[in-house]
C-alpha cells in the first residue's frame, strides 16, 4: 500500500499529464512561434476524448520507478489509467471521486475530486474552470531534433513545480511530457499510439472494488 504522501504525489502527477496533453496549446503566448502555436492548438484544442499508450518514469526521494499502460480521457473531468506494468493497477477519476487501487492490496483509496483540486491545480484546468494561457509563466521554445520543446512554470505551483515541458512534433503532436519538481523529483511520460475522439462512455470511468477489498477515504493534497 503506498503511503499517503506518495499517493498524493502520484495522483497529482496523473492529473497533470492529460491536462497538458489535451490543452497545452492554449498556454503559448505571443512570445512563442505562431506556426507551432497554431499547429498544437489545431491538434488538441477540439479533442473530446483520447486513448493513448503511456510509459511513465519517476526518479526522486531515493526511488526510481518505471510503469506503462493505457490512458483513457474524456472531457470534462474523467480519466482512467490502466497499468499493464504493474498489471491491474488502476487510477480512475469518475467526475466525483478519484480511485486508486493496486492488486494485492486489501483496500482501495477514494478521494473526493474537490479535494484533489485547489485554486491552481491541474484538475481545475481539466474541468474547464480556467485557461492554461493564464496559468503558465516563462514559456520558452527550444528546437529538439525535428520537433520543439515547450517549457513553462505553472502559476501558483512555483513552490512545488520547477518546470513543465513538452516535446512536440512539427505537426503539433505531443510526444513527451516532463515534470521537474522543486525537491528534485522528475517524472516523464512518453505517449504513443494515440487515438483521438474515440467513442467512450461514462461507464468506462467507473470503479468497483474487487470482492473482499474495502474502500477507505484517502488523504487530500496539502
Amino acid at each position: 500500500m503506498p503511503t499517503s504522501k506518495n499517493l498524493v504525489r502520484h495522483v497529482r502527477t496523473l492529473l497533470t499529464a492529460p491536462v497538458l496533453l489535451l490543452t497545452f496549446a492554449a498556454t503559448l503566448s505571443a512570445q512563442t512561434d505562431p506556426a507551432i502555436l497554431r499547429k498544437v492548438d489545431d491538434h488538441y484544442n477540439h479533442l473530446t476524448s483520447l486513448r493513448t499508450h503511456y510509459r511513465e518514469t519517476y526518479a526522486g526521494m531515493g526511488l526510481t520507478r518505471s510503469e506503462e499502460g493505457t490512458l483513457l480521457l474524456k472531457k470534462p473531468g474523467r480519466m482512467r489509467w490502466n497499468y499493464a506494468q504493474p498489471a491491474g493497477k488502476v487510477f480512475v477519476l469518475d467526475g466525483k471521486f478519484g480511485w486508486f487501487y493496486t492488486p494485492g492490496d486489501s483496500q482501495a483509496q477514494r478521494i473526493p475530486a474537490k479535494k484533489l483540486d485547489d485554486l491552481r491545480s491541474p484538475l481545475r484546468l481539466l474541468l474547464g474552470h480556467t485557461q492554461l494561457s493564464k496559468e503558465l509563466d516563462q514559456i520558452t521554445l527550444t528546437p529538439v531534433g525535428t520537433g520543439t520543446r515547450i517549457a513553462g512554470v505553472p502559476k501558483g505551483m512555483e513552490q512545488r513545480v520547477k518546470l513543465l515541458s513538452l516535446t512536440v512534433t512539427p505537426a503539433g503532436a505531443i510526444q513527451q511530457m516532463r515534470l521537474e519538481e522543486i525537491d528534485g523529483a522528475v517524472t516523464e511520460f512518453t505517449f504513443s499510439d494515440m487515438q483521438e475522439n474515440v467513442p467512450v462512455k461514462d461507464s468506462d470511468f467507473t470503479f468497483t472494488p474487487p470482492p473482499g477489498v474495502t474502500t477507505v477515504e484517502g488523504i487530500s493534497p496539502i
